[in-house]
């Protein structure tokens, strides 16, 4: 049986990624895959709590981190991989690209603690594509507000935080040109469709 594939999306929070995800889900089942859609932190029951946790509670950095690559670690051995296995796709709302841009990048743990984890509980298994949202923090800010929905702990940051975070984003995505594709989100939600769509058709379905 083929082994799946594996699509992420990512980027700062505002960016738009929620409607993108669920028309590559779209795209994918129209298409007769088999699709999984998940989120990080989350994806599975334990997932779950962690996350209320993360997004709620305040912590220290490194606990931060740690929990993040836990409700990661569960993710996969409960959900990711055995979908993979099984010949499914998974689509994903985050992965370690963004442990990698909030808590490196936005927070500053330490990079050799973040390859440590990274190393340690996805060796070898990298998403096949990840698109990366990218939106000036102003904008991804004023899109929060407007939505109407309560700040997590997160999305309460200040924008230079958020800067930070963007750049982190950009800095992984000029790393792995091949894997990781930067999307302009400052645009409307048809045209990203339009190019998302394309993509995904030429890398896999052309």
């Amino acid at each position: 049986m083929q082994h799946g594939r594996f699509i992420t999306f990512e980027g700062i929070d505002g960016a738009g990624k929620s409607s993108q995800i669920a028309a590559v889900v779209d795209i994918l089942r129209a298409r007769g895959c088999t699709v999984e859609q998940s989120r990080e932190p989350g994806g599975t029951p334990l997932g779950e709590r962690l996350r209320e946790l993360l997004l709620h509670e305040p912590m220290n950095l490194e606990t931060e981190a740690l929990l993040m690559f836990a409700a990661r670690r569960e993710h996969l051995a409960a959900r990711i991989v055995p979908a993979l296995q099984a010949g499914n796709w998974v689509v994903c709302d985050r992965f370690s690209d963004a442990t990698y841009a909030y808590q490196v990048g936005g927070r500053g743990l330490a990079r050799e603690k973040f390859d440590a984890l990274e190393a340690w509980v996805h060796p070898g298994l990298q998403p096949d594509l990840t698109l990366v949202f990218d939106l000036p923090p102003e904008i991804a800010a004023a899109r929060v507000v407007s939505s109407g929905a309560q700040p997590d702990r997160f999305e309460r940051e200040q924008r230079d935080f958020f800067e930070r975070v963007r750049n982190a984003y950009l800095e992984r995505a000029q790393a792995a040109p091949q894997r990781i594709r930067v999307i302009d989100a400052n645009r409307p939600p048809e045209v990203i469709r339009a190019e998302i769509e394309q993509l995904v058709v030429e890398r896999w379905f052309a």
